[in-house]
């Protein structure tokens, strides 16, 4: 029996914790994609040297562990320096991790890249990310029944939506939501000469590995991370309200809003692989700034 305990105490652990680091890289996320798409930040990491990324990254740990005494991404109430700078080496450590395998994704990294280019890019990208880590929980975390009346009030909101709007309704509302979210964090990289120079010469296989991220992201923001509103999103009913078919149609929301952008700005006059190439790489932010719109209803 008291192994059996122990099990699931340590289960609860890992659990706990695995929500955290999916908080706190999608926090990250949320406040750090728009700077993966900004060229300028990419050729200045060319040209840093490693005393410069060793600051750059000296001044990440600095901030995160700042933030961390004040809100962080962890659930805790321990807010000592001590801590603070524990959980800030986790932070920075995820924030490299988020950001190789970004760069890698949009194709400005790989085997062939030297080390100190590698090095020097991420550095920059790692900053904004620090700040998405650090603000996490006191912006977009969940609260418990014990923390306050949020989820009081998402009961309340639940008994209130059943009662008094349909599920039609709710998948407008969610959908709505996408577009403006998707709308708001792509609209600026819409014009840019960064998605063109991304989708140069990508292949079909490419192109899926950036759906399935796009919708991974997505899905973890909304129904794993732990952010506001999630437990009401799991018990919402619909046609579209379960978590899977959410998040598919709340993609092909971004799918089309990144076309439309694109269209706006006159980038979508190219041959139609290229212009579908483009649509799927500005459709990875469109998504996350979807997943982001959505947390906000």
């Amino acid at each position: 029996m008291g192994s059996e305990t122990a099990t699931l105490r340590h289960r609860g652990l890992w659990k706990t914790e695995l929500v955290d680091m999916v908080r706190a890289a999608s926090g990250g996320l949320l406040f750090g994609i728009p700077l993966l798409f900004t060229v300028e930040v990419m050729w200045t990491g060319q040209h840093t040297g490693p005393r410069q990324a060793l600051a750059v990254l000296a001044v990440s740990f600095v901030l995160l562990t700042m933030l961390n005494r004040t809100s962080g991404f962890r659930g805790t109430e321990d807010r000592t320096l001590r801590h603070a700078a524990t959980d800030a080496v986790e932070g920075v450590a995820l924030a490299i991790v988020l950001v190789l395998a970004m760069l890698a994704l949009l194709g400005e990294v790989d085997a062939t890249t030297p080390l100190s280019v590698i090095l020097g890019k991420t550095v920059y990208e790692v900053l904004p990310m620090c700040v998405g880590i650090g603000v996490a929980h006191s912006i977009l975390r969940e609260q418990s029944a014990g923390d306050g009346s949020e989820s009081e009030a998402d009961s309340g909101d639940d008994g209130q939506a059943s009662s008094g709007s349909t599920s039609l309704s709710a998948s407008v509302a969610d959908l709505g939501a996408s577009l403006i979210g998707a709308v708001f964090i792509a609209l600026s990289i819409a014009p840019t000469d960064e998605v063109p120079m991304v989708t140069a010469s990508r292949s079909p296989i490419w192109l899926l590995m950036i759906v399935a991220a796009s919708l991974l992201i997505a899905y973890s923001i909304v129904f794993v991370a732990g952010f506001t509103g999630q437990s009401r999103r799991h018990a919402q009913q619909g046609l579209l309200q379960h978590p899977l078919i959410e998040t598919l149609a709340s993609y092909v929301v971004a799918l089309f809003s990144s076309f439309a952008m694109l269209s706006l700005f006159q980038r979508a006059d190219a041959p139609g692989r290229v212009t579908l190439a483009q649509v799927v790489v500005l459709g990875l932010p469109a998504a996350i700034g979807g997943a982001a719109g959505r947390l906000a209803i």
